[in-house]
């Protein structure tokens, strides 16, 4: 992920994050509209969140859940005041979507699937959010009647035309999904960190709980799709993780959900 350094006033921030902060250089790491992330490269590198109150939750629940897994870095501080703020050690290593990476998308593509196939591997005991799969169709149904409907990011070959097309299919099908597997919930290239190809870490788990394994499958395709510009790789992803694993009509049906955000 390219950062980019900004200047900051520390006393817009609480006065509990003034040593992450003081004495150091920040830089912009900020990917979504939802939240504002800075780095500050104090010690071994800090990532502040911030973000309306209650936001970030549930990311501070599986956060420290991942970490109890070994599996993503201790959040250091957490608190909802005016705003919610979060504050996390920087993962050994670079995202997914680093140049060395890339240029070997056939060795990151296997790695990334093998990966989240030991994910779904783990018994989910304990995980904070338990409702992952009615939290998401809650959300697509209320997204579709405000008429938040995008298909932008999104190809023209899941098999529906318009907003009503997919909600059809998420009526039709929304019975096949199941609710027994410990998921990232936004499995993309980004929210990996890997040091020199070993697996250091998962990043970005506000998404996550016990939900259907089908929802990080189609967003490990969908990413290969988004970041190389191909589905080239679709088929080698599902080869790596266990093709007999996969419900191809459940992968439409999360991308008929996925269009309503």
């Amino acid at each position: 992920m390219e950062m980019k350094e900004i200047k900051i006033n520390i006393n817009d921030y609480p006065n509990e994050l003034e040593y992450f902060l003081k004495n150091s250089k920040i830089y912009d790491s900020s990917c979504s509209k939802e939240a504002k992330v800075i780095f500050s490269d104090k010690d071994s590198g800090y990532f502040i969140k911030k973000a309306k109150k209650g936001q970030l939750e549930k990311e501070y629940l599986m956060t420290n859940y991942y970490n109890s897994l070994g599996l993503s870095a201790p959040v250091l501080h957490y608190m909802s005041k005016e705003n919610d703020f979060m504050v996390t050690e920087k993962i050994k290593g670079n995202d997914g979507i680093f140049y060395k990476y890339l240029e070997q998308p056939e060795k990151l593509c296997d790695l990334f699937a093998e990966r989240l196939a030991i994910l779904h591997s783990i018994n989910p005991k304990d995980c904070p959010i338990t409702n992952h799969t009615k939290n998401y169709l809650d959300l697509a149904y209320s997204n579709y009647t405000s008429g938040n409907y995008d298909k932008s990011q999104f190809p023209d070959s899941f098999g529906y035309k318009n907003e009503l097309d997919a909600i059809n299919i998420i009526n039709q099908n929304k019975h096949l999904l199941q609710t027994d597997t410990l998921l990232h919930g936004d499995y993309c290239l980004p929210n990996i960190i890997f040091d020199n190809w070993k697996f250091s870490g998962f990043i970005d788990l506000g998404d996550g709980g016990i939900g259907d394994k089908h929802v990080d499958i189609f967003w490990g395709i969908w990413t290969f799709f988004y970041n190389l510009k191909t589905f080239k790789y679709s088929k080698r992803f599902m080869d790596a993780y266990g093709k007999d694993k996969i419900n191809t009509d459940i992968l439409k049906l999360i991308a008929a959900i996925a269009v309503f955000g």
